[in-house]
């Protein structure tokens, strides 16, 4: 399944515990001053990539521990990340986990959700979740894969099975 992306990091330490393959998805509505990513902004750059091909990278990899869906807006791309972030899951060589990122908040994406967007599709294979938008005047070095302090590290399964935002305290 093609996605649109700005580009992957292969190995990185600062998008979530651990080492990560991190895809920066291309595209992103939220527009937030001070971005981290502004290039991954407009809808029509970046290339395609081939989810086959970046589960092959992935899982090519024995030192990962998971993957990190960036952007870019993770949640505009919903259904060609959430089959990657299945056969992520289903891969049993060592295992591996999903964090996702994304300027939406959690209650959004429930409330909202549709099969069209695909939104609760993604969530179901998303192990982590930091959201909401990065706030410039919230921003701080100081906290754990999370640029400002508005932004939450969510559990996302237990969050799904309790119907409500479950933080993850201890990162």
């Amino acid at each position: 399944m093609e996605l649109k992306i700005a580009g992957f990091a292969e190995d990185s330490i600062v998008d979530g515990p651990g080492i990560r393959f991190t895809v920066f998805t291309q595209g992103c509505p939220h527009g937030c001053p001070g971005c981290h990513n502004p290039q991954t902004h407009d809808f029509n750059g970046g290339c395609t990539a081939d989810t086959d091909e970046i589960y092959k990278k992935v899982t090519s990899n024995p030192m990962l521990d998971g993957i990190t869906l960036s952007g870019g807006e993770p949640f505009c791309q919903c259904k060609p990340l959430a089959e990657l972030a299945r056969k992520i899951h289903a891969f049993r060589e060592f295992p591996l986990n999903v964090i996702a990122y994304t300027g939406y908040t959690f209650e959004y994406l429930l409330e909202n959700s549709t099969d069209e967007n695909g939104y609760k599709e993604l969530l179901k294979e998303v192990d982590f979740l930091i959201d909401g938008p990065f706030i410039l005047a919230q921003k701080s070095f100081d906290l754990h894969f999370r640029g400002s302090a508005n932004q939450r590290y969510i559990d996302v399964q237990k969050s799904l099975k309790q119907g409500k935002a479950v933080t993850v305290s201890d990162i």
